[in-house]
């Protein structure tokens, strides 16, 4: 999506409507975003914008008219128009957020990830994925030690620095081209492959992997049964699909108001046995805090009968 809209009076109008939507003047905001609309009826982001202002504002069938005009607009779904408006509960969510708008999202990240994961959101998501792949394998009489494990969306690698003493190898993937330069320089992978997760064990052989892990990643995708079928089968007989989850109550899955995905206990548990998966752990756990809050989530330890 162009950060332009072609008109330099639009683009400063624009500019000042962000400038006004940062300082929580949303009234301000939504009016300069509506002249904005005027002068560049067909730029996605002034729809986008003004759906964010009119929500400021609590306005809430306003913005999802808005936002819906951002949909039509943004063919690559990059602005993430269809998350939010599946947020407010007036339509089916998608079943991932589109790739062109993870990708964007964590691009711009990138520089500041650990950071603020760690400082600003207390993130602690590997670390609990650690302890319960160790407790796992504790309760089913295994090693505590794999020959070849896949990071799932392994951004900068902080799930290979809890891990990578308890691997022989490790690869990994990312849709984002920078987190992955960010993996590289961790040095605690043997490969490391710019994909979206389904493509990368898609193209994974049968039996390859003793270890599946996914920190953090199951959140920007819905309908998690293919990644769990194709798990299935690159994980060998024996082997352990690791994962965290934002938690859903009731639906099997939905996306919050964070525009992130959350799942229910009973849908992991019966993706869990229809494709071959016995479930090893399956824990209440907070890996990150919301306005210092904690968010309810999962950590999933399956074991592959």
């Amino acid at each position: 999506m162009s950060a332009t809209s072609g008109d330099l009076l639009a683009d400063r109008r624009y500019a000042w409507g962000a400038g006004a939507f940062k300082e929580r003047d949303f009234e301000g905001a939504a009016d300069l975003f509506r002249q904005v609309i005027e002068i560049a009826p067909e730029w996605a982001p002034a729809h986008l914008s003004l759906g964010d202002s009119l929500m400021g504002l609590g306005d809430r069938a306003g913005a999802q008219i808005a936002w819906g005009h951002a949909l039509r607009l943004d063919a690559s779904g990059v602005l993430g128009a269809a998350l939010k408006i599946a947020a407010l509960g007036a339509g089916r969510a998608p079943a991932a957020a589109p790739r062109e708008y993870v990708r964007a999202l964590f691009d711009e990240y990138a520089p500041r990830f650990d950071t603020h994961l760690r400082e600003k959101l207390a993130y602690r998501g590997p670390e609990l994925i650690l302890a319960a792949i160790e407790r796992a394998c504790g309760l089913r009489g295994r090693e505590f030690w794999f020959d070849r494990a896949l990071d799932l969306g392994c951004g900068t690698g902080l799930m290979a620095d809890e891990l990578w003493k308890r691997v022989d190898s490790m690869n990994g993937c990312d849709l984002s081209p920078v987190m992955i330069e960010g993996a590289l320089l961790s040095g605690k992978y043997s490969n490391l492959r710019v994909a979206d997760v389904g493509d990368y064990l898609v193209s994974q052989g049968e039996d390859s992997s003793d270890l599946v892990v996914a920190a953090d990643v199951f959140v920007y995708i819905g309908d998690l049964e293919p990644l769990f079928a194709q798990s299935a089968r690159v994980i060998e007989r024996g082997g352990l699909f690791a994962f965290s989850v934002q938690r859903a109550e009731g639906a099997e899955w939905s996306v919050g108001a964070d525009l992130r995905y959350a799942h229910s206990r009973a849908y992991l548990g019966r993706l869990a046995s229809k494709h071959g998966f016995e479930v090893a752990v399956l824990d209440d756990a907070s890996t990150r805090k919301d306005a210092g809050v904690d968010v309810p989530g999962l950590v999933a330890v399956l074991a592959r009968t």
